[in-house]
């Protein structure tokens, strides 16, 4: 596939509409967010996005963009889904007004393996903190059981870096 050089930042911002927090994050989520949102295309991801994600199998992956992160003045705050094989992930993602990367973390998500389901929810809250839990079970489980679950913190930073803190 030939890339178009001229795309520019502001191409791949219009994908990403601006909502109201709260915002929970979920496995059925996506739906919502893929009804109103169309998948990014490949040339805008392999410019944006897969860069910073690090290496995994490029033909079994799509983007959703899921919304822009409201009143941010010094960057710009994108939330998407990356859908690959055996895994389902919300990203956040923050890039300076220039579209220059600052930080990106995992939200939330499904990753399954041969042993294990694993499954997180997020929360983003108006004062942009992230509320995270994730469990885990076995391939055979199908009874959530709340004590094997973890709880995180997350923070949105008014310079666009994410910091983590793990709940006691």
């Amino acid at each position: 596939m030939t890339k178009n050089k001229n795309l520019e930042f502001s191409d791949f911002l219009e994908y990403f509409p601006e909502i109201e927090l709260p915002v929970t994050l979920t496995d059925e989520t996506i739906y919502d967010f893929s009804k109103n949102n169309p998948i990014l295309p490949a040339e805008l991801s392999d410019k944006f996005l897969s860069p910073y994600l690090g290496s995994k199998d490029e033909a079994f992956r799509e983007f959703i963009p899921c919304f822009k992160i409201p009143d941010t003045t010094n960057f710009h705050a994108l939330v998407f889904w990356e859908g690959g094989l055996l895994t389902y992930e919300y990203n956040l993602i923050c890039f300076d007004n220039k579209g220059n990367f600052i930080q990106g973390k995992v939200l939330a998500g499904t990753i399954a393996d041969k042993d294990s389901i694993k499954k997180s929810v997020a929360t983003i809250d108006p004062d942009w903190m992230i509320y995270i839990v994730a469990g885990e079970s076995g391939k055979d489980e199908f009874e959530y059981e709340a004590s094997k679950s973890r709880a995180f913190n997350m923070e949105l930073l008014a310079n666009g870096e994410i910091i983590f803190s793990l709940d006691d």
